[in-house]
């Protein structure tokens, strides 16, 4: 199979000016016709599809065409980085899970008046480090 851009951009849901980027910054990059339009195969598609999961995911389009390219250099970094990356999403997203759990159910009017509230706002996983990441926590909300 060999389609035009629009063709791919409708089966793929992203907009052709997009494909024409991440032709141009070598992440997918189309086989062209004689005349120079851009023709789309089967692993292209494959691979476009590859990039929308990953810029789900939080990824860069850096990262992502290291991620494609199996040789590149940097590219069990960048999906160890990633990992770690969605795993400490995880923590947090677990702890605000905790809190807004306990918050339901507090006894109290305020919750600046619950010891169990105020841990979670001093909770590490909620506080930033200085390169603006995060700490996942070690222990849950009461």
């Amino acid at each position: 199979m060999r389609v035009r851009i629009g063709e791919v951009a409708e089966q793929v849901g992203v907009a052709e000016h997009v494909l024409r980027h991440w032709d141009a910054e070598g992440v997918v990059v189309a086989d062209r016709s004689a005349s120079g339009h851009r023709l789309y195969t089967d692993e292209h598609v494959r691979r476009v599809e590859v990039v929308r999961a990953c810029q789900r995911i939080g990824m860069s389009l850096p990262q992502i065409r290291q991620v494609l390219h199996r040789g590149s250099a940097g590219r069990a970094e960048v999906l160890t980085r990633q990992l770690e990356h969605l795993r400490e999403q995880r923590q947090r997203l677990l702890r605000a899970e905790q809190f807004l759990t306990h918050v339901i159910g507090c006894r109290h009017d305020l919750v600046s008046e619950c010891d169990a509230c105020s841990r979670f706002a001093q909770d590490p996983v909620c506080t930033p480090r200085v390169s603006g990441s995060w700490r996942p926590a070690s222990h849950g909300v009461e």
